[in-house]
């Protein structure tokens, strides 16, 4: 497995670079944003981690272009000092798949990495997925409704993919967390809820019959609203 890492503070990206490599993974570190965009569009990654405070270029510009230029298959991890909830939700809408808040313990790093790689190397099997007019398409990564593309974000499009596999279900947010943001406990934020705002403002918004539904108490559930 290759790692870029974006990293600026070098005694960090030090520690990060060998932890890693112990664990058998191969990494390369780029000091400044503009020459980890260059790394992550030229050579063939597993998993970028990205810090957002950097030189020449930020964190979120260039998990943008990463987005725009190599697509929603490359997992990114932000490692980053700001942690607010706009910070996570910021990091998250940009497209990055994880967020982590230094500082930070190397094992959850490496257990994070770990689950993304995985779940990258077991995307096997892919269809398109439906319900009433919305279709989702896992292999090329997009969404219609009504024959309408509609552009979703990278954590957007993994929260309406697990909601489709799990239709007529009612999931609560921490099942959605686990599943989602690779995650087993209260991230101290309310993302998910803002996700789901996110997806309804761009999957019902304007479109009937409304399919994410709120159970009180238990949380949400995809599935045609009843007139």
């Amino acid at each position: 497995m290759k790692i870029l890492l974006v990293e600026d503070e070098a005694n960090v990206a030090s520690f990060i670079k060998k932890g890693f490599e112990e664990e058998n993974f191969s990494v390369d570190v780029a000091n400044d944003g503009a020459l980890g965009l260059g790394l992550a569009c030229k050579n063939q990654y597993d998993l970028v981690i990205l810090d957002i405070i950097l030189p020449n270029l930020n964190g979120i510009e260039v998990c943008k272009k990463i987005r725009e230029r190599v697509g929603l298959k490359l997992p990114v991890i932000m490692l980053t000092a700001l942690g607010t909830t706009d910070d996570v939700v910021n990091g998250l809408e940009t497209g990055a798949d994880d967020y982590m808040v230094k500082p930070f313990k190397f094992r959850e790093l490496l257990a994070r990495a770990k689950a993304l790689t995985r779940r990258k190397s077991n995307e096997i099997a892919l269809e398109i997925l439906k319900i009433a007019d919305l279709e989702l398409n896992q292999e090329k990564k997009t969404v219609t409704r009504k024959g309408k593309d509609i552009q979703l974000t990278s954590r957007e499009f993994r929260l309406l993919e697990f909601l489709m596999t799990n239709q007529e279900k009612v999931l609560s947010r921490t099942e959605i967390l686990e599943n989602v943001w690779d995650v087993n406990f209260d991230m101290g934020t309310n993302v998910v809820d803002v996700y789901i705002n996110y997806l309804r403002n761009k999957i019902d918004k304007n479109f009937s019959p409304k399919l994410i539904q709120t159970v009180v108490g238990r949380g949400y559930i995809l599935k045609v609203e009843q007139s």
